[in-house]
C-alpha cells in the first residue's frame, strides 16, 4: 500500500505535465531544462522508496522523508492547480491560487511550524473542591522530538512558557517521541527537566516502539523501558494505566492517565476503540471525586465518561493533522472531535493541537499549542 501512495502521486504529475506540455503550442513550450525540472520534482516521492528499503527509519531517514514530502507539496501541487484552472480557462485566477498555496506552504514551513500559542481555558465544575478553586493545569502533547526541526530552539521556547504560566501541575499527554526512545536524548532531556512544577505524562502510539523497524537491534519493547526511565530521570511522573490523588489542603480529586495500548496501533483513527486498561486505571478510585484524566486518543473519551470519570480529559493524537483554516480540517474527514474544547453529559474534552508534525515538517493554521486550564467551582 505505501508503494502505490508513493509511485501513484509521481505517476500522477508526471503524465499531467506530459500532457501539458503536449497541448501548447512549440513556441509557448518550457524549456528543455525546465521541463526537466518539473520532471524532478515530479518523481520526489520514488526517492522514498529508497528510504523505505534502508534497515531502519533512523532520525535522519525520516526528517529527509518529511522534507520530500514538503518539497514535492510546495513544487507540484500549485503547479497542478494551476493547470486545472488553464483547464477551465482561468489562467489568471490559477496563478493567483497556485501562488496562494505557495506562499501557505512556505509560511507553515518557516513560522507555523514553530509558532508557539497560548491558550487560556477556563474549565468550571460544581464537584470541583473548594481548595482546587484556581488551580492551574499547563496541558501540552505530542512533541515527536525525533522530527522537530531545531530541537533546541522549540523545545525552549515550550519549556519558557510553561514556566511563564506559573501552573501548579503539567500534563503531557503522550507521543514524545517518533519512532525510539533515544530522540529523548541529552539535549532534549536537559531542557525538559528544566519545567519547574510537577509534570505527569502517559504513553502515546509513537512511544511504544510501534513504528521501529530494525526491531534486531531494539525491540519496541525494549525502546519502551527506555523511554519510562529516561522519563523519570527527569523527574517526571509517568502514569500507566493508574491514578493518583492530588491534594490540596484538606480537599483531594483524581488523576488517571491511560497508556496507549499497542493492540490498538492499526485502529488509532477508528472512531470506535476499546477502553482497555479502564479497570487498572479506575480501580477503587471513587467516581465521586473530581477526576481528570490524560489519554492519549481522543475516542476515548465518551467510554471514559460512561465508567463516571474524566469530569475533564485530556488528549492529543490528532495535531488538527497540522492544517486548520477557517475553521476546517482534514482531521475532520477522520475524527468526530478532532481539536480544542468539546463538552458533553457534563464532561469536558480538550484536544491539544500538539507542539511537534509528522509527515511533513510544518503547521498551517494548526499552531503548535500550549494550553492553561484554571479550575473553577461553579454551580
Amino acid at each position: 500500500m505505501m508503494f502505490i501512495l508513493l509511485i501513484l502521486p509521481a505517476l500522477v504529475a508526471v503524465l499531467i505535465d506530459w500532457a501539458r506540455y503536449r497541448v501548447m503550442k512549440p513556441e509557448r513550450r518550457p524549456s528543455h531544462r525546465r521541463w526537466l525540472a518539473f520532471l524532478v520534482a515530479d518523481t520526489l516521492p520514488l526517492w522514498m522508496l529508497l528510504l523505505f528499503s534502508m534497515a531502519d527509519n533512523t532520525p535522519t531517514v525520516m526528517r529527509i522523508m518529511m522534507w520530500i514530502i514538503w518539497a514535492w507539496l510546495f513544487f507540484v501541487l500549485p503547479r497542478m492547480l494551476y493547470y486545472l484552472f488553464c483547464l477551465l480557462r482561468c489562467a489568471l485566477i490559477g496563478r493567483v491560487v497556485a501562488w496562494v498555496i505557495a506562499g501557505l506552504l512556505l509560511y507553515g514551513v518557516v513560522w507555523g511550524r514553530s509558532n508557539l500559542v497560548v491558550n487560556e481555558v477556563e474549565i468550571c465544575a460544581k464537584e470541583l473542591p473548594d481548595a482546587f478553586e484556581d488551580y492551574r493545569i499547563a496541558h501540552f502533547s505530542d512533541l515527536h522530538l525525533g522530527t522537530l526541526v531545531h530541537t533546541r530552539g522549540e523545545v525552549s521556547r515550550l519549556v519558557e512558557q510553561i514556566n511563564a504560566a506559573r501552573p501548579d501541575l503539567v500534563c503531557f499527554t503522550g507521543d514524545l517521541v517518533n519512532i525510539r526512545a533515544s530522540e529523548l536524548d541529552e539535549t532534549a532531556m536537559e531542557l525538559l527537566q528544566q519545567i519547574e512544577a510537577p509534570v505527569v505524562s502517559i504513553l502515546g502510539n509513537h512511544d511504544i516502539g510501534s513504528y521501529i523497524r530494525d526491531t534486531i537491534t531494539l525491540s519496541p519493547l525494549e525502546s519502551t523501558h527506555q523511554l519510562i526511565a529516561r522519563q523519570q530521570q527527569i523527574g517526571w511522573t509517568l502514569l500507566q494505566d493508574s491514578t493518583l490523588y492530588l491534594r490540596r489542603g484538606n480537599d483531594s480529586i483524581t488523576l488517571s492517565g491511560l497508556s496507549f495500548d499497542r493492540a490498538l496501533r492499526h485502529d488509532r483513527h477508528n472512531s470506535d476503540l476499546p477502553l482497555t486498561g479502564a479497570e487498572r486505571t479506575y480501580h477503587n478510585v471513587p467516581d465521586s471525586l473530581y477526576n481528570i484524566t490524560l489519554v492519549h486518543v481522543p475516542q476515548l473519551w465518551l467510554p471514559i465518561v460512561e465508567r463516571g470519570y474524566g469530569d475533564l480529559t485530556l488528549s492529543g493524537h490528532v495535531h488538527a493533522m497540522q492544517l486548520k483554516l477557517f475553521g476546517w480540517s482534514p482531521a475532520q474527514w477522520m475524527y468526530t472531535r478532532w481539536s480544542g474544547r468539546y463538552e458533553e453529559q457534563g464532561s469536558t474534552l480538550y484536544i491539544n493541537d500538539g507542539i511537534g508534525y509528522v509527515g511533513y515538517p510544518m503547521r498551517i493554521g494548526a499552531d503548535p499549542e500550549l494550553t492553561i486550564y484554571t479550575l473553577k467551582r461553579c454551580e
